[in-house]
């Protein structure tokens, strides 16, 4: 991946200790609202640096996915964009987009939500009570970071305990880049969409409270959803729904294990501080962990329709647009001292979760499991400690968290 640099504010750059790449980003977004970077694959695009240069971006109609989600255009990227991904949601534009986010959200419903809080708290309990009872050091990420969050995946879409190894097996080949073959990818991608087609078919017959029920009944001035646009909500929910919210788990109790001061705070009042920490997790848990920070990258990439200009900097008819979350997050104009990790931080405008129109379709779930996930484990295990290091799994697409040795 490679930009123009200046003496000071390069893009890409690292890596950093992360209060120094704080003060790089000051730099850069006080010299310029974006950069042009050449990625290995997909060639140019535009990287916004600055929090209100995004979300001005985020909400405006005249950037669209439609080139990369039809394959005329590769997808500017670090790694080749998994196919997969680009049949989901979140490539549509509109009106497909927000017929489909509209009956998506009534499906996912704030009652919904709070429905499943007390079964999200319940199952914790247990996995919390499992690792107890088994004691010694054990490992997070598979006890309980990663169980969590499938749970309840599981549960949203309604699938059968049973099925919940295979299920998981099958989401998990989606977000690979490496390490398994396109014919073994391809493979259990097929199973995964031929067992949701089933499913759906069977949610058609019999409703049930679950949210494929309720998609396969929801209409939309009369129509309803056909099975192939109920699929891509239900996979850009796979998506994020579990990899991503583990993940995003897995690091804010890592976050918090080398944060002495804010555990403590968050053992003090766990339920009162799981909101705000919650968000603080989102915004700046991969910064607090302990490693470097590597400044570049963005989220999925749009393509301008027509020239626009965004902060004083002109985006070409048919240039490619995205930002970056470690930057926007931590721009000193939106966020008050960006390099503190602080748990009781109110005022919290991340864009981890994207924004507008392409806003994160699963994000109350993610942060009512990511508050659940944190609350419960502190209040239980007070004295959780690191037990070893982490291990990361760098040919996944997310590079999530596989391991998190702890003991108490």
């Amino acid at each position: 991946m490679t930009a123009s640099t200046d003496a000071g504010t390069e893009y890409p750059f690292g890596p950093l200790p992360a209060t120094e790449a704080v003060e790089h980003l000051r730099r850069l977004l006080a010299d310029r609202p974006m950069s042009k970077v050449t990625m290995p694959y997909g060639g140019d695009i535009w990287i916004v640096h600055r929090n209100r240069t995004a979300r001005q971006l985020l909400g405006d109609p005249r950037f669209v996915r439609e080139p990369f989600r039809t394959g005329e255009r590769v997808v500017p990227f670090f790694v080749p964009f998994p196919d997969f991904l680009r049949s989901t949601l979140q490539f549509e534009d509109p009106p497909q987009h927000t017929k489909l986010r509209k009956l998506a959200q009534k499906a996912i419903s704030p009652r919904r939500v709070r429905d499943m809080r007390d079964s999200a708290v319940a199952f914790a309990g247990e996995l919390i009570d499992g690792m107890l009872a088994r004691g010694g050091v054990r490992d997070l990420v598979p006890e309980y970071a990663l169980s969590l969050p499938i749970e309840m995946l599981s549960s949203l879409l309604g699938v059968p305990s049973s099925d919940r190894e295979k299920f998981e097996r099958w989401s998990s080949s989606t977000l690979s880049v490496a390490g398994r073959s396109e014919e073994e990818i391809a493979a259990d991608l097929g199973e995964l969409s031929a067992y949701m087609t089933d499913l759906i078919a069977k949610r058609r017959e019999e409703p049930r409270d679950d949210l494929l029920s309720a998609l396969a009944h929801a209409r939309e001035r009369d129509e309803t959803l056909t099975d192939a646009e109920i699929l891509p909500i239900a996979f850009l929910l796979i998506v994020g729904g579990f990899d991503n919210t583990a993940t995003f788990l897995a690091t804010g109790v890592l976050s918090l294990l080398r944060s002495d001061d804010q555990r403590a705070l968050l053992v003090s009042d766990p339920d009162g501080l799981a909101p705000t920490a919650a968000e603080e997790i989102l915004r700046h848990s991969q910064w607090a962990i302990g490693y470097p920070v590597f400044g570049g990258g963005g989220l999925v990439p749009f393509v301008a329709t027509e020239d626009v200009e965004v902060d004083g900097q002109l985006i070409a008819a048919g240039e490619a647009v995205s930002f970056d979350p470690g930057a926007v997050n931590h721009d000193a104009e939106v966020v008050e001292n960006p390099a503190r990790f602080d748990i009781t931080r109110t005022d919290n405008p991340h864009l981890m979760l994207s924004h507008g129109l392409h806003h994160c379709l699963g994000a109350p779930l993610a942060r009512m499991e990511l508050q659940v996930g944190i609350a419960e484990l502190f209040k239980r295990i007070p004295g959780l400690h690191l037990a070893g290091e982490p291990v990361f799994n760098r040919d996944v697409l997310t590079q999530p968290m596989t391991s998190l040795p702890v003991t108490w």
